[in-house]
């Protein structure tokens, strides 16, 4: 199919943009990447008047740790640069690892991390991620800017934070405590599809006991949004991550997990491998603290 007719424009600042979107005279789209975008417009699941394209925004460019060692990802920023990044790399490589799983490399290297995380499909990698590593999100908009934190920026499938007048400038990512470890484990039937199921595990090491401290899963593919189980986490703290405590924690997320049947798995399948998952996740997270 092809999309209904529609304008483009590419404007160079992000105060132009903003004007754009708040024009109520036009049902107005941002497009960055365009890989999911682009399919909706084919299928005419989508049908914007105008489509603004922010990548030649310079000021949503950016890929920087600031002076408090925060990692600041741009709107622009393609997922492919994020994943090579050295800063990336060794700060924050549950963000890599997250990336390489999705899609392919052509897919990544026009993808952005922004519009991954803006378009929201619940089974991605990217809104996972970033759920685990306790993401900041600006969204600016014809009102000026406002940052709301990961918990309340997913909404519900396909649905966030940002509203149709606004787009989402800036992701920001705290420094990541010393020591941890992290894993990302998900099931797909073949290599770039997305995931039946999948986890994203960090796991803090406390220097004086040798046991955890802190804790974070949060699953993709189990529910409308990331979803994070504090009761798995509960079971990890405090832990050498042996055999109890994964069993404690893998028992969390088949009691806890509520996903839902499609064509691709039952819930009670998703449930299940959520636990085997799980168990992998917190191994390996915890060799690398």
């Amino acid at each position: 199919m092809k999309p209904t007719p529609f304008d483009y424009t590419a404007p160079r600042t992000l105060a132009e943009a903003v004007a754009l979107l708040g024009d109520p005279a036009r049902d107005t789209k941002v497009v960055a990447g365009g890989q999911s975008l682009i399919p909706m417009l084919n299928m005419r699941l989508a049908r914007p008047e105008l489509l603004v394209d922010i990548t030649r925004i310079e000021e949503l460019a950016h890929l920087t740790v600031d002076a408090s060692g925060a990692l600041r990802i741009g709107a622009a920023v393609r997922q492919a640069r994020a994943a090579a990044d050295p800063a990336v790399r060794h700060g924050w490589p549950l963000l890599a690892a997250a990336i390489s799983h999705i899609g392919h490399p052509q897919i990544r290297g026009r993808g952005t991390v922004c519009g991954s995380l803006a378009h929201h499909d619940p089974a991605a990698e990217l809104p996972t991620a970033v759920r685990a590593l306790d993401a900041r999100f600006v969204i600016t908009g014809p009102g000026g800017s406002r940052t709301v934190p990961a918990e309340d920026f997913f909404v519900a499938t396909f649905s966030t934070a940002v509203d149709d007048d606004e787009l989402l400038a800036e992701v920001i990512l705290p420094p990541p405590p010393v020591g941890q470890g992290w894993a990302f484990e998900e099931l797909t039937r073949r290599h770039g599809d997305f995931a039946t199921v999948g986890v994203a595990v960090l796991l803090e090491p406390d220097s004086a006991t040798g046991l955890v401290r802190t804790a974070r899963v949060v699953f993709s593919g189990a529910g409308p949004v990331p979803v994070r189980l504090s009761a798995a986490e509960d079971a990890l703290v405090g832990t050498g991550v042996d055999e109890a405590a994964l069993a404690a924690a893998r028992s969390a997320a088949l009691a806890g997990l509520d996903p839902s049947d499609d064509v691709h798995a039952s819930a009670a399948h998703r449930r299940e491998t959520a636990g085997h998952l799980l168990v992998r996740a917190c191994t390996t997270a915890w060799e690398r603290c």
